[in-house]
């Protein structure tokens, strides 16, 4: 893989990790490798972020955790220019080697990382990337920002037939955004929190948003935004 796209692939997911984890291996991010695919992953419990991209020569499946920050330090300072890793799923150590060095470190067992929950009867919608931009954008700031009332600090919405629409308030302003150009195929409504569309929001934002769709599957506990090799779960 280059370093360049890995880097960029990190850098997209990277907002998930919190300097307060309870569990040291969400300081990570998950690889896990299958075919050519590298998928990796980062997670703060509440929220998971996944990207999907092609490797070259990948000689065996598996799976390991690495410190994220760490990674993203080594991989901020190379030039672009190819790079390979080799990992010891024994001794949990990585090696990154490329033209003029290489950067070692240890790494954690991958099947410590937390799991994600399958979604279980859901629905799922596809909406275009700039009606999900536009959504956020003109609700999240009317969120609130108390943490004892988590029901105000997210964007309420409500799927139908005839309409979507998206609410949020803080008690103090409320801004209700609605669309008739899109709908559901049943009605539900579900509460998206506030972190993971601010994450959503940074992965639109100077991109061609109305070039591709965005696939949102849900439940009553979870949901999951798919976009551009990208997942995004959220309990």
């Amino acid at each position: 893989a280059l370093p360049i796209s890995l880097l960029n692939n990190l850098q997209s997911i990277a907002g998930v990790l919190s300097t307060s984890n309870t569990l040291p291996i969400l300081d990570n991010c998950l690889f896990e490798i299958a075919g050519d695919n590298l998928t990796v992953s980062v997670s703060d419990l509440e929220t998971t972020m996944r990207t999907v991209m092609k490797v070259d020569e990948a000689q065996e499946e598996g799976k390991i955790a690495i410190p994220a920050k760490l990674l993203l330090d080594v991989l901020k300072n190379l030039p672009d220019q190819p790079c390979s890793f080799v990992i010891n799923t024994e001794k949990l150590s990585i090696e990154i080697a490329y033209d003029n060095g290489k950067s070692s470190m240890a790494g954690f067992n991958g099947d410590d990382f937390p799991r994600t929950p399958s979604l279980e009867n859901s629905n799922k919608i596809k909406l275009s990337g700039s009606i999900i931009s536009d959504a956020i954008s003109k609700t999240l700031f009317a969120a609130g920002i108390d943490d004892l009332r988590p029901v105000m600090s997210g964007v309420y919405c409500e799927f139908s037939s005839e309409h979507i629409i998206f609410v949020a308030t803080d008690a103090h302003k409320l801004v209700r955004y609605t669309r008739t150009d899109c709908s559901a195929s049943s009605r539900s409504s579900f509460i998206l929190p506030k972190k993971p569309l601010n994450l959503l929001q940074q992965n639109l934002s100077g991109k061609e948003e109305q070039e591709f769709e965005i696939e949102l599957e849900y439940n009553e506990s979870n949901a999951l935004l798919s976009f551009n090799n990208t997942l995004l779960i959220f309990l």
